[in-house]
């Protein structure tokens, strides 16, 4: 059985290497053709591959944790993803830091300080 905290480090670990998955997707993804041939596409591309594979690592990582911890406790934590992605978005891919994403990640962040001190 994982210590709370060892939960709470589980669960960010795996919502920070999903944010990093994410940005490899978006990475890796160009226009394609919603159609049989370009989604057979996605499979040849090695880069989506990977993103893919890594997301799965996130996922062990977030199944360990939900194995000890309460669903209502591990997934709202798992809600970080959104920090992380905002981060990677800003700093990988200078994307605008606008005040309603902002004033909404502040919100997200609360909601995830709640949860967490009610564990």
């Amino acid at each position: 059985m994982l210590s709370e905290v060892e939960i709470i480090c589980l669960t960010l670990i795996a919502a920070a290497i999903a944010a990093t998955s994410q940005y490899l997707m978006k990475r890796s993804i160009h226009k394609f053709n919603i159609n049989i041939k370009g989604i057979f596409s996605l499979f040849k591309n090695k880069f989506l591959i990977l993103s893919i594979l890594v997301y799965l690592v996130s996922l062990v990582f977030y199944l360990i944790a939900l194995s000890s911890g309460e669903l209502s406790f591990v997934y709202p934590t798992f809600a970080s993803t959104f920090l992380f992605v905002f981060i990677i978005a800003k700093l990988k891919l200078n994307e605008p830091i606008t005040l309603h994403r902002g004033v909404g990640l502040v919100l997200i962040v609360i909601g995830i300080i709640i949860v967490a001190l009610t564990y």
